[in-house]
């Protein structure tokens, strides 16, 4: 009775490929990249800062060859640029937001310190030690080398951009609006480190009101509800302050993300901050009428 059910298991032997045994960790497979999407070095400058471009483009950019988008600038492209390419899909499907450029912020190179790179573009001031508070120079650049490229490069519409960063990067984003108040039509500035350089931020807004000096742009804050207390604070501290102003050309919407911490809570400030950033361009508003 055995006999059959020993030649059968024999044939299955025979049936199996010979050769080495190659496990799915050792197989070539294509790695998985962002559709759409470019990298563009730009050229190192006279202060040999390295840049690189992390570009993503709208769906519809290939077919609609007429057609001009907005752009959003993101800082610390190496972190933000996947988030701002993985959130916009969605806002784009259900038309709150327009089809948008990103252009992430970068650094050309490998094996990069990112944190060292960015103290040094990202803060205004000198703290904590190391190299750092050269925004001026880093805002300078994007005005003259690298918004110009992407308005030569891309179809791009010049008369709504957006900057956008989280952390050094949303200090960045604040330093900006009150520094070249024009340059950008809107800005969101997620866990910004407004306490950075001993409250420096607080005393160059103040300036700003003090000359007289108009703001004409939508902007959008946020702060993790778990944050650190002292960082927090501070975050509060500068929402309470620009809330008393009252500016009449800013419109200012605040969100604390609750119960999320530092890192956490970027991606849902962006998702607010896109929408309320392009809220007078968006195709449709309030309850979705056909999904």
């Amino acid at each position: 009775m055995k006999k059959p059910f020993i030649i059968s298991l024999a044939l299955v032997v025979l049936a199996l490929p010979v050769g080495p045994v190659v496990k799915a960790s050792q197989q070539a497979f294509p790695p998985h990249s962002i559709a759409n999407s470019q990298l563009r070095v730009l050229p190192p400058n006279a202060a040999g800062r390295h840049y690189q471009l992390h570009v993503g483009l709208p769906a519809s950019y290939a077919k609609e060859t007429t057609r001009r988008y907005p752009v959003v600038y993101v800082t610390d492209a190496y972190w933000d640029f996947q988030k701002m390419d993985a959130i916009r899909g969605g806002l784009v499907y259900d038309r709150v937001v327009p089809e948008f450029v990103i252009i992430g912020l970068g650094y050309a190179g490998v094996n990069l310190d990112y944190d060292t790179l960015r103290r040094w573009e990202l803060s205004p001031v000198p703290f904590g030690g190391g190299a750092s508070g050269h925004a001026a120079d880093f805002l300078r650049i994007i005005e003259t080398e690298i918004i110009p490229f992407v308005e030569r490069e891309y179809r791009a519409d010049p008369s709504y951009r957006v900057l956008a960063g989280a952390s050094l990067g949303g200090l960045f984003t604040l330093y900006s609006m009150y520094t070249r108040p024009e340059l950008f039509q809107a800005y969101i500035a997620a866990t910004p480190a407004v306490t950075a350089g001993s409250n420096w931020l607080f005393t160059y807004e103040e300036e700003f009101v003090k000359a007289g000096k108009a703001l004409k742009a939508r902007l959008f804050m946020s702060g993790g509800g778990n944050e650190s207390p002292g960082f927090l604070g501070g975050i509060l501290r500068f929402n309470q302050r620009i809330a008393s102003r009252k500016a009449p050309g800013l419109a200012y919407q605040f969100r604390v993300i609750d119960g999320e911490r530092h890192a956490g809570m970027q991606l849902e400030s962006y998702v607010r901050g896109l929408r309320f950033v392009f809220a007078p361009l968006a195709p449709e508003s309030g309850p979705s009428s056909d999904r």
